[in-house]
Order: structure tokens, then sequence, then C-alpha cells
């Protein structure tokens, strides 16, 4: 049995958007601010998004060959052996994947701004930072609400993403207009961190984590309705990466000419206490946390859309067990596949605060190695020279963020806790691979 074939262009640039577009501009402001100062930050994202675009063109190029949820899998198995295109997409996976504890946990944080109650109730502590009760109890809620709104069919929540992702666009764009005419150009000296080169490396290793969501789309591939262009999928991913590239430079400009942005360093919510100090109301850092929820709710479904697509893709393949690619017979969704992601979700969401920064680290590696391995995969097969030279300079791109979080001569490199969370998640693809049943011990994903 197929999918539901539900999905439009519109539907392809939300999922695509709101898988980009979470709440970190709003929680991790300061590290942003932190890692580049304002202009050092601004470019990073500037510069990754551009860089980024031969890499959506070899999305868009894959896309279109290969409509399968597979994705990173599919397109490496056709040059590499089985087990590097398997490893491939379990690696893609993680990308994914690892939002959606994240944003479970996010929820609690932004939840109890408005709502300081939401601290209380400290059940135990990871890394030092504690975990509530309460927060705990909303961010499964979260999740069960998502994962019971996507078990239901993707029409439903297509619908959601779309609803979600216009709240962020309109409320966001409107308070900083707002803040930056209250605010000052002063705020944003000095423009660097540190020297321009190394605030802008700084900011731009963390680029790949929040510009993923444009691959998004072919995870959903085989959902599109049945009069849906196929070139039209390549306009979403376009599409989504210019937006959200020019929504996180646009953020960083705002926040910065609101305050002075070192004032913002070690804030919780830099983005909020920027505009409260340049405006000396409420009513639009409340109207931010509404957008923050909108854009956390957008996020989580996007990459749960886009984890559960791929689990189920493994499963039909028969890379992972074969019962996470049962399709559920009157919604036609990945019903097993759902609540696994849903199952790893809750698991990760136990891990409170401590989750928010390091996921970052992970997840940007994560990204940049799929985005590596489908490059090298479209300059082996393809025979147009044009092709071939826009395959190569992605994989270029994407080689260097990977290099960037690997190698110990960049600074910001990955650190051993980073190291054993990669080791960790390897190990449980390793361990799903060998479980599956033998007669797909030579299965592929094609």
């Amino acid at each position: 049995m197929r999918l539901a074939q539900d999905l439009r262009l519109r539907d392809y640039f939300a999922l695509a958007f709101g898988t980009m577009i979470g709440v970190g501009w709003l929680v991790l402001m300061d590290d942003w601010l932190g890692r580049g100062g304002p202009l050092g930050a601004m470019l990073a994202f500037a510069v990754g998004g551009l860089a980024l675009l031969p890499v959506g063109y070899v999305y868009g190029q894959w896309v279109q060959r290969l409509p399968k949820a597979t994705s990173e899998a599919a397109y490496t198995a056709q040059v590499f052996p089985p087990i590097v295109s398997y490893f491939t997409g379990w690696t893609m996976l993680l990308a994914y994947f690892i939002v959606c504890p994240w944003e479970a946990v996010a929820i609690g944080k932004v939840a109890s701004y408005l709502l300081p109650w939401l601290n209380s109730f400290e059940l135990y502590r990871v890394g030092g930072h504690p975990v509530f009760l309460p927060r705990l109890a909303l961010g499964v809620v979260m999740t069960l609400f998502l994962a019971a709104l996507n078990y239901r069919g993707i029409r439903g929540s297509a619908r959601f993403q779309r609803y979600a992702t216009g709240t962020v666009l309109i409320l966001v764009a409107g308070v900083a207009l707002f803040g930056v005419a209250h605010g000052s150009g002063a705020n944003f000296s000095p423009v660097f961190r540190s020297t321009p080169l190394v605030s802008i490396l700084l900011a731009l290793q963390i680029v790949p984590y929040f510009l993923t969501g444009f691959e998004s789309v072919p995870k959903a591939a085989e959902e599109a309705s049945r009069d849906f262009p196929p070139r039209s999928f390549f306009r979403a991913i376009v599409l989504a990466l210019f937006t959200g590239a020019a929504f996180y430079v646009a953020a960083i400009a705002a926040v910065s000419v609101a305050a002075p942005w070192q004032s913002l360093l070690g804030k919780p919510f830099a983005t909020a206490f920027a505009f409260q100090q340049a405006i000396g109301a409420q009513w639009p850092v409340r109207l931010i946390f509404v957008g923050a929820i909108a854009g956390l709710l957008q996020c989580f479904n996007g990459n749960f859309v886009a984890a559960s697509r791929m689990v189920f893709s493994f499963g039909r393949e028969g890379t992972v067990p074969v019962r996470f690619g049962a399709v559920h017979t009157a919604y036609r969704t990945p019903g097993v596949a759902i609540v696994g992601v849903a199952a790893l979700t809750l698991l990760g969401l136990c891990l409170g605060d401590a989750l928010l920064v390091p996921v970052t680290e992970v997840g940007s590696m994560a990204a940049a190695t799929g985005w590596f391995a489908s490059s090298v995969s479209l300059m082996l097969v393809e025979k147009r020279a044009r092709v071939r030279i826009i395959s190569a300079a992605a994989a270029v791109v994407a080689l260097l963020l990977v290099l960037m979080k690997l190698l110990p001569a960049f600074p910001g490199h990955f650190s051993r806790a980073e190291w054993i969370a990669f080791a960790i998640w390897l190990l449980l693809g390793a361990t799903l691979h060998a479980l599956r049943p033998p007669a797909a011990a030579s299965a592929a994903p094609r």
C-alpha cells in the first residue's frame, strides 16, 4: 500500500521552511552573538545560505530522478555499497530526529517565560541542568499531540504546518520592525566578537543545523499530489533555503539594533530581552513568544515528518526491521515509524536543557555528512558537465562543514560528549541493521 498523495508546492515550502525555523532565534540568540558578534553571525547565515545553494541544486536533481523517502540512502546506493548507503541515510536521520527531543525540551523553556510556575517540582539534574516535572509533562503532551496528528494523516499535518508557518512570519516580522524603530545602529558596535574570520567561522559551524530542512522535501516526495510537477520540488527547496537564511539574518539584525548585543550574552531569551529593552513594554515580548511557540511547533512537526518517513523507508527496504515499513490501512501513514520516532523523542526529552546547545553541534555535522554523500553521488552518476561542476562545488562546501566539526584545528570542534553521542547513534543504527530479517541482508535502497 502506498502513502497518501496529498501534498502541493505550498505544503512542501511550509514543510521545508518549518523544518528550518524553530526557536533557535529566541533560545540561542546569545550563543550566536557570542560566537560571531552581530555582523559575524549575519554573514555566517548569509554566506551559509548562498553556499548551500549548490547543495539545494543537488537535492533538486536527485528528487526528480528518485522521488523516494529514503533520500540520501537511495542516492548513495547508486554508486556505493549497501552498508555505506545505509549509514549515510542513518547519519542524515540523526539530523532530523535529534531536533524532535530538542523541540520537546524547548517548549517548556519557552513557555516558562510566560508561566514561571513551570519551573517548579524539580525531579533530577542532567549536567547541572534541572529537569522540572511541569516542563517535562508539557513536552510529553506536545510530542503525543504531533504524533497523533501525523498518525491520522499527512493532510492534517500539512495544514497545521501551513498555519504555523504563516503565524511565525507575520508575528516575528511585525515585532522586529517595531523593535528596530525603537533601537539604534550604535548597538551594533563592535560588529565582530573576535577577528572577522574567526567570528564568521565560529558562527558558520552551527549554520548547517539551523538551515537543515530544505532537503526535507525529498523525504515526503512520495506523498506529492498526482498532478504535482517534478520541477516544483526544486522550487520549494530554493524558496525555503532563501527564505530561511533571510529570516535568520533579519532576526540577528533586528535584535542587534534593538539593544547593545554584548548586554544580551548569557541571557536565556536574548531576543525577547532585546525588544523589551528597546520598546519598554511587555506586549511585543508576548507576541514574540507566541511566534516562538508557533515556530517550535512547525519545526518539531517538520522534523517529525522527515524523520518518520526515513525510518519508514528503511523498514520498507529491509535495512531495519520491516515492521517500521508498514503503512496504516485507513490513514495511509507510516504508523509504526511514527510511533517509533515518538518513543525515542520521549526518551531524549528526559535529558532536559542539557540537550539544547550540544544538539546543534552534532546535528550540524550529521546534516553536512548527508549533503556531502549526496553531492558526490550525483557527481559520479551525472554525465552533463554543468551538473557535475555544481555537484563538485556542493561536495566541497559540505566537506568543509564536516571538517570544521571533526578536526581539532578548527575552533568549536567536537567535544568528547559530542563524539560519544554520535557513537551511540551509530551503534543504535548498527543494532537495528543487524536485527533486520536475513532475507533483507542484501537489500539496498533503490
